[in-house]
C-alpha cells in the first residue's frame, strides 16, 4: 500500500485551519461549508466501522507517533500540527488529539424516506437531549430521524458527542416544516404528559413514526393535531413529566420489544 502523504502545519494563520476553527466551534458552520468535524478516538472509530471515510485526518503532534499504525491510512488526506493548535480546535476541556474531517452525508439534503421508521423532532434543543434521541433510534431500530426548524443543529459538535456514533447508523434530515412529514406516509405517535393512552396499554403501530417535542412546551398544537394516536407514560413516583430524552428512549423501546 503506497504510503500517505502526511502535511505537517505549523502557522496558526493558515487558511485550513482557519476553517476549522470556524467548523468546531460554531454549530452551525457545517451547513455552509458541507463538512463535520469528529474530534476524539471514539467518533472516529465509529465514523470508520460505518465505512465512512474521512476527507481529512489531524493528529497533535504528539499523538502521531502512536496514530500512525491504525490511522496512517485512514484518510483521503493526513495532517499532523503542534499540540498548541490542535487545542485551537477542541471543544474538549482536555483536547482529544485526534480528529477527523467528513463530507456531510447526502441524504441530509436529500429530505425523508418514506415508510422507514423515524423519529420526529419538534424543537428539541438541548443537544445533550438529541444526542440522546439519536442514540436511542439507532439501537431501537428506527432508521431516521427528522428535525424540525427549531432543533439544535444535528451535526454540531455537542450533539455528535451526546450522540456517541449514533449519527452513521441514521439517516439525518433536518430544517423541515410540518407539511414536509406528508411524504413519510406513517402514523405519528405524539408523547403526552397529561392526555392519551397509556404506554404500556396501547397498541403501537410498525412501523410508525414518534414525535418528540420541545423540552417546556411539548409538541406543538399544529403537530398534535396531525397525530394518529397520544400517548402517555405512567408515572406512579408523581413527576410531572420526564426529561424528553429519557421519555424517547421509554418509547422507542416499547415500539422495538413488541417487534420481537
Amino acid at each position: 500500500m503506497t504510503a500517505p502523504l502526511v502535511t505537517h502545519l505549523s502557522s496558526r494563520d493558515n487558511p485550513l485551519l482557519k476553517e476549522l476553527r470556524k467548523l468546531s466551534q460554531d454549530s452551525t458552520a457545517y451547513r455552509k461549508q458541507g463538512r463535520v468535524w469528529l474530534e476524539g478516538d471514539h467518533l472516529c472509530r465509529a465514523a470508520l466501522a460505518r465505512g465512512r471515510r474521512p476527507a481529512m485526518a489531524l493528529f497533535a503532534e504528539s499523538f502521531w507517533a502512536e496514530a500512525q499504525a491504525e490511522y496512517a491510512q485512514a484518510a483521503i488526506k493526513t495532517m499532523v500540527l503542534p499540540d498548541v493548535l490542535f487545542a485551537e480546535l477542541s471543544g474538549l476541556e482536555s483536547p482529544a488529539r485526534m480528529g477527523f474531517v467528513l463530507d456531510l452525508p447526502p441524504q441530509a439534503e436529500a429530505g425523508l424516506t418514506p415508510g422507514a421508521a423515524a423519529v420526529v423532532l419538534d424543537r428539541v434543543q438541548d443537544a445533550g437531549n438529541v444526542g440522546s434521541i439519536l442514540r436511542s433510534a439507532s439501537a431501537f431500530g428506527f432508521t431516521q430521524v427528522i428535525a424540525l426548524k427549531g432543533t439544535a443543529a444535528l451535526w454540531s459538535a455537542k450533539v455528535l458527542r451526546a450522540g456517541m456514533g449514533a449519527h452513521f447508523g441514521l439517516r439525518l434530515v433536518e430544517g423541515l416544516g410540518l407539511p414536509d412529514l406528508a411524504p413519510l406516509g406513517l402514523p405519528l405517535l405524539v408523547t403526552s404528559s397529561h392526555g392519551g393512552s397509556f404506554l404500556h396499554r396501547a397498541e403501537l403501530p410498525w412501523p410508525c413514526a414518534w414525535v418528540m417535542g420541545h423540552e417546556g412546551q411539548g409538541v406543538s398544537p399544529a403537530l398534535e393535531a396531525m397525530a394518529a394516536q397520544r400517548i402517555r407514560i405512567a408515572q406512579p413516583g408523581g413527576e410531572e413529566s420526564l426529561n424528553v430524552g429519557a421519555a424517547a428512549a421509554i418509547c422507542l423501546h416499547a415500539s422495538a420489544s413488541r417487534q420481537s
